[in-house]
C-alpha cells in the first residue's frame, strides 16, 4: 500500500495519539507501595489497621510476592535478635564487650514478634507455625582467645534481662548434648565454647509476606504483579506521578500522595529517579550469596539450633559462618554458610549494568572513594567466587568433621546491596552494614536501603518510617499502636516485668511454648 505524504503524516498522528492515549491512563491512590517483599507487607499491614480507609496500590515488576531478598531461599530466615550473631557485640580496646547493638536489635526483633502476635489474636492471620518455629540459638568458637571473648559476651549480655536464659559451656559432654552433628569425629583436644539460649526462632520471611499479602488482599489492597515503575517525578500539586509498564507493552501513570519504596537491591536506582535531595551521594555495593544445602534427610535429622561462629578476617558481617536449622515449608532443612561473592546485579533477577548505572556525577566521588578503601573487601569477595565445592566443603567441615560431600548442594542465594554513604565517622565512601531509611524532608516519599538485620526489625523500621513521614498524624495515631505493640516507646531492658509479659503472650500466641515443649520431648526421645 502506498500513501501520500499528507496520508502518511495523518496516520502518523492519528498513531501518535493512540500511544498517547495509551500511556496516559491515570490511576490515583491515596499510597504506592513499590516491592512486594517483607517491608512493603508489613508497612502496608500497619497503615490499613491505622487508616483502613486509605487506598493502598502494591507495584511489583515480578509475578509473585517474596521472590528477593524476603524469600526463604534467598538468605531472609534467621529472625535476628541478636542472642547468636557475634559481630553484634564488639570487643573495645579496654578488653570490656559492647552490648549497644545487640539491645537495640533485641528490642527491635520483640516490636516483630507483638505486632504478628496482634494479627494472630485479631484472626487477621491465621497458622504461626507456617512462619515461625522456635528454635535454640548458639554461638560457636574455638581456641583460647575466642573462648574467651565468648565467656565475656555471655556474662556482658545475660546480666541484662534481654539475654536472661542463655547458657554458657565448654564442658565437651554438655556440647555432645547440644550439638551432637558438630561434635561427632571431633579431636579431643580441641578446645570449644557455646552459648545457648532457647527462646530463639526460625522464621520463614517469604512465608510470611505472602500471608500478609493475602490479608492485605482481603483488605482490598490492589497488589499488582509485573508492574514496574520506570520513572517518578513530583507533580505541581504535590503528588507523586509513576511512570508504571504493565507487562503487556502498556505503560501507565500512577498518582499517589505517598510512596515507599521497597525494592530490596532496586531502591537504590527508584531513589535516584525520585531526584529528592536526601537521596544524593548515596551509592550501593552488591554483595551475593551461596550456601550449601543438605540433603540427607539422617543428618538434617540431628542437628536443631543456629549456630554462628566468628567471621573471617576480611569478610563482611554478612559472611558470617553459620549452620542453620530452618523451617521451609513446613519441613526441617539445614543450611550452611554463606559464602559470600560479586556481581554487579542489584537483584538477583536484576541486570549486569546494575552498578554501572547507579554511578551519578553526585554519587561518583563517593562511590570512587568507597573502592579505594575497600579493595580488600572486593579481593575477599572474588576468591570466595572462585571457591571449588570442595574448598567450600572444607569450611563446613570446621563445623561438621565428617560431612560428606554428596550429602550436599549449593543454592545462590539472594543479592545484597550495602549502602556507600559519607559519614562523619568514616568519611567519604564509607561502607556501611545495617538498614537504612531514606526519606524526603516533606514526608511524601521513603526508600529502604541497606541489608541486615532487615526483616528481623521490619515492624521497627516501617514505624520509623511512618514516623518521619506522617508526623502530624502520630499524636492520634500512637493509643492503636500501642494496642498492637504494647511495648511501642518503651524500653524493655528497663522494664523486666512488662518483658516477661511480652515474652510470655508472644510465646502463646504463636504457639512457641507448645512447640517448644514438643520439640524438647522429640530431642529426649532422639538422645535415648
Amino acid at each position: 500500500m502506498c500513501l501520500s505524504r499528507s496520508a502518511r503524516i495523518l496516520f502518523c498522528k492519528s498513531y501518535d495519539i493512540r500511544m498517547v492515549n495509551m500511556s496516559s491512563k491515570e490511576t490515583k491512590t491515596d499510597v504506592i507501595l513499590i516491592g512486594a517483599g517483607i517491608m512493603s507487607a508489613t508497612l502496608g499491614t500497619i497503615l490499613k489497621e491505622l487508616v483502613p480507609q486509605w487506598t493502598i496500590t502494591v507495584l511489583e515488576k515480578l509475578d509473585h510476592a517474596g521472590e528477593e531478598s524476603s524469600n526463604e531461599w534467598n538468605n531472609a530466615g534467621t529472625g535476628h535478635a541478636a542472642l547468636c550473631e557475634l559481630n553484634y557485640t564488639v570487643e573495645k580496646s579496654n578488653g570490656a564487650i559492647d552490648i549497644s547493638k545487640a539491645i537495640n536489635i533485641n528490642e527491635q526483633f520483640q516490636l516483630s514478634m507483638q505486632f504478628w502476635s496482634y494479627l494472630v489474636n485479631r484472626k487477621l492471620i491465621k497458622n504461626p507455625q507456617d512462619f515461625i518455629m522456635p528454635l535454640p540459638h548458639m554461638s560457636m568458637v574455638q581456641g583460647d582467645k575466642d573462648i574467651a571473648f565468648l565467656k565475656k559476651r555471655f556474662e556482658a549480655l545475660t546480666a541484662n534481662p534481654l539475654f536472661q536464659g542463655m547458657e554458657f559451656s565448654d564442658d565437651p559432654e554438655k556440647l555432645m548434648e547440644w550439638i551432637p552433628l558438630i561434635m561427632q569425629d571431633r579431636p579431643a583436644n580441641e578446645h570449644i565454647a557455646a552459648t545457648k539460649i532457647d527462646t530463639g526462632t526460625d522464621v520463614n520471611f517469604g512465608a510470611l509476606t505472602r500471608i500478609l499479602f493475602e490479608h492485605l488482599k482481603r483488605k482490598k489492597v490492589a497488589i499488582q504483579y509485573n508492574h514496574t515503575v520506570q520513572n517518578m517525578k513530583r507533580t505541581r500539586d504535590g503528588l507523586w506521578e509513576l511512570k508504571v509498564s504493565n507487562g503487556n507493552g502498556t505503560v501507565e501513570r500512577r498518582t499517589a500522595k505517598f510512596v515507599f519504596i521497597g525494592g530490596g537491591g532496586g531502591s537504590l536506582h527508584l531513589l535516584q529517579k525520585s531526584g529528592i535531595p536526601e537521596g544524593k551521594h548515596i551509592g550501593g555495593f552488591p554483595v551475593s550469596g551461596i550456601f550449601m544445602s543438605c540433603k540427607n534427610p539422617e543428618v538434617i535429622a540431628q542437628h536443631h539450633a543456629k549456630v554462628y561462629g566468628k567471621a573471617k578476617v576480611g569478610a563482611p558481617p554478612m559472611s558470617v559462618p553459620h549452620l542453620d536449622t530452618r523451617f521451609i515449608d513446613n519441613k526441617k532443612s539445614l543450611l550452611f554458610g554463606p559464602f559470600a561473592g560479586f556481581s554487579p546485579k542489584f537483584l538477583k533477577n536484576g541486570s549486569m549494568f546494575d552498578l554501572v548505572t547507579s554511578v551519578k556525577p553526585h554519587n561518583l566521588v563517593t562511590m570512587m572513594a568507597a573502592g579505594a578503601k575497600n579493595m580488600a573487601l572486593t579481593k575477599y569477595l572474588i576468591e570466595q567466587v572462585m571457591l571449588s565445592k570442595e574448598k567450600r566443603m572444607e569450611e563446613l567441615r570446621e563445623f561438621i568433621p565428617n560431612a560428606k560431600s554428596e550429602d550436599w548442594e549449593l543454592v545462590v542465594a539472594g543479592q545484597r546491596v550495602q549502602v556507600i554513604k559519607d559519614t562523619e565517622a568514616g568519611g567519604k565512601g564509607t561502607l556501611q552494614f545495617g538498614t537504612e531509611v531514606i526519606c524526603a524532608a516533606d514526608g511524601s516519599i521513603a526508600a529502604l536501603l541497606g541489608a541486615s538485620p532487615g526483616a528481623s526489625t521490619a515492624v521497627h523500621v516501617m514505624l520509623d518510617v511512618i514516623s518521619k513521614c506522617f508526623p502530624q498524624q502520630m499524636k492520634g495515631w500512637e493509643a492503636k499502636i500501642k494496642e498492637m505493640i504494647p511495648s511501642y516507646g518503651v524500653s524493655l531492658m528497663k522494664n523486666p516485668e512488662l518483658l516477661r509479659d511480652i515474652h510470655a503472650s508472644t510465646s502463646e500466641a504463636l504457639g512457641l511454648r507448645e512447640r517448644l515443649a514438643a520439640g524438647d520431648r522429640t530431642a529426649s526421645e532422639m538422645l535415648i
